[in-house]
């Protein structure tokens, strides 16, 4: 599934919140507000994509995720891995560590992440 930025944005929102109506989305977004119209038609579009599904509540729909945040942004980051890095995720993750200006803080975190996936994955 592939979703526009926009489209991003306000899946975030709907993760966020798990259930929720036009009103809560639209008082969501910060300014400048996108109109009405721009929010109904991405939830339609979200809607077609198997993204969300909502609920009727008398005339009023309640929006909520089909689609795990988790599961989502994993597949975009191994499609962006196979495409930019070689489909080597040691190049992704020697590009992250160097071009986002980690402090010493993040990298020993990053560390400690990695030492406790290499003590799981032992046999």
């Amino acid at each position: 599934m592939n979703l526009s930025n926009a489209e991003e944005q306000l899946m975030n929102l709907i993760w966020e919140k798990e259930r929720v109506f036009m009103k809560n989305i639209l008082e969501s977004y910060p300014e400048p507000k996108p109109a009405n119209t721009t929010v109904a038609t991405l939830l339609k579009r979200l809607q077609e994509k198997g993204a969300i599904y909502y609920e009727l509540y008398g005339n009023s729909r309640a929006y909520f995720p089909l689609v795990d945040k988790n599961d989502y942004f994993s597949k975009k980051v191994n499609i962006m891995i196979k495409n930019f890095f070689n489909d080597s995720p040691a190049q992704f993750a020697s590009f992250f560590t160097k071009e986002t200006e980690l402090d010493m803080k993040e990298l020993e975190a990053l560390k400690k992440i990695i030492e406790e996936q290499l003590k799981s994955q032992k046999p």
